[in-house]
């Protein structure tokens, strides 16, 4: 049966988590696959809002199992306090909805203590990272120093595992002036989080290559955007971790015969958050007016987001890395009574027109947007359910879309609640 992978093909914060959440109905397992707790989804049922971070966004849907891959770095406090959130919204998480892959890196206190100590330094250049850690933890995870969610059930790896990352840390630490970490301490702190986290641990490539034969159907859920992946994305001012849709298998245990249907979900503008390249970006009303509209501050660290005109040569260049088969359109509905709008189509590189995003940093931040100019609508699209509740000029601004990027419209989001959905192609379909 047909599994599905949902990935951002922008800079993050395309919404995600409701289309997620809105597909999990049709699935039996909903599978994080990489990111950590920088990742933010909110969700909107029933009036009521649902803000996530670690835990994929399926765990609101009764009757399905929730994963969390070994692609995700795992800070075991932030989960701990996010299903306590939960759970005092009435949500229950136990072993019985939620898997942890016994080999997920964990996030120490000491790698967001890095994170942040690196960005306020002025002799480095600010990245825009969220303070949480989930780069310094991807490099221990690289470097062959991290502990894994495993290492929490015996005392004497546990010890070992923290000896070896000290030595590396604490030298660090020594050079930036920031105080050493005690072992013991760590250990203490592990060792009483560990009864929290343990009851979840399993081997999660296992157990999804046998439902995935049993015929249960799998819904990859990615973290950020495409744009911020390590390889191909605005590099530096990139995640630590592979957000294109081949992640999907690498970061679960299952091959990638096992990636099914790939969904890209798309802003109907764009939006970035932190530093980095923005060819798109509106500094002027327009701009401020998409934000305030769009509610645009981040769910994980309320920073305002930089806002910008729908950018088509990114999205097309996004789509074509991961192989996207249909994507879903989101936040059509911040765009209502915009009298003219603007699409990206092309940049101009000191009188060079590119077709693409140009890998070295400097060429990224010196090209220029290349517009089309496209007139909006009068009507809502505001909670529209179907394509007769579309105004006739909205529906032209997607088929465009559609020409630009070279893919299809499969979904099309009308606001933040769960129902306003109009589908045109059902990703799980045989």
């Amino acid at each position: 049966m047909t599994n599905v992978v949902v990935v951002g093909t922008q800079w993050g914060d395309e919404g995600k988590g409701k289309i997620v959440d809105w597909l999990s109905e049709r699935a039996d397992i909903i599978a994080r696959f990489q990111g950590g707790h920088n990742a933010g989804h909110t969700l909107v049922i029933d009036g009521v809002t649902y803000k996530l971070s670690l835990l994929p966004s399926g765990i609101l849907r009764e009757g399905k199992l929730s994963v969390i891959g070994n692609g995700v770095v795992l800070d075991p406090w932030a989960l701990v306090d996010e299903i306590g959130r939960l759970a005092a919204q009435g949500v229950t998480v136990d072993p019985g909805n939620l898997m942890i892959a016994e080999n997920a890196a964990l996030i120490l206190p000491l790698h967001g203590e890095l994170d942040r100590a690196r960005e306020s330094s002025s002799a480095v250049a600010r990245i825009g990272t969220t303070g949480r850690g989930i780069g310094p933890a991807y490099e221990d995870k690289v470097g062959r120093r991290a502990i894994r969610v495993a290492d929490l059930a015996d005392g004497a790896t546990l010890a070992a595992r923290i000896e070896r990352l000290l030595v590396h840390h604490n030298a660090l630490r020594r050079g930036l002036g920031i105080e050493e970490v005690d072992a013991g301490a760590l250990r203490a702190a592990l060792e009483a989080v560990a009864p929290r986290i343990l009851p979840f641990a399993a081997p999660v490539w296992k157990i999804l290559n046998e439902r995935r034969r049993a015929g249960k159907r799998i819904l990859f859920e990615g973290a950020q955007g495409s744009l911020l992946d390590v390889d191909f994305g605005t590099y530096p001012f990139v995640t630590s971790s592979t957000t294109l849709a081949g992640m999907a298998a690498t970061g679960t245990g299952l091959g990638p015969s096992a990636v099914g249907f790939v969904l890209g979900i798309v802003k109907a503008y764009t939006t970035r958050v932190g530093e980095g390249p923005f060819p798109a970006e509106l500094h002027d009303a327009t701009g401020e007016w998409l934000r305030e509209k769009g509610h645009e501050r981040g769910t994980v660290t309320g920073r305002n987001r930089r806002c910008g005109w729908f950018d088509a040569v990114l999205v097309r260049q996004t789509c074509a890395l991961s192989g996207v088969n249909g994507i879903a359109l989101t936040k059509m509905d911040v765009l209502d009574g915009m009298k003219e709008l603007k699409i990206c189509v092309a940049y101009d590189l000191d009188g060079e027109i590119l077709d693409h995003l140009p890998t070295a940093a400097e060429a990224q931040a010196r090209v220029k947007p290349v517009y089309e100019t496209f007139e909006g609508w009068e009507g809502s699209t505001s909670g529209a359910r179907s394509w007769a509740d579309l105004p006739a000029q909205a529906i032209k601004y997607v088929r465009r879309i559609e020409e630009l990027i070279h893919c299809p419209v499969a979904l099309v989001s009308t606001s933040p609640e769960r129902e306003d959905t109009i589908l045109v192609t059902d990703p799980f379909a045989d």
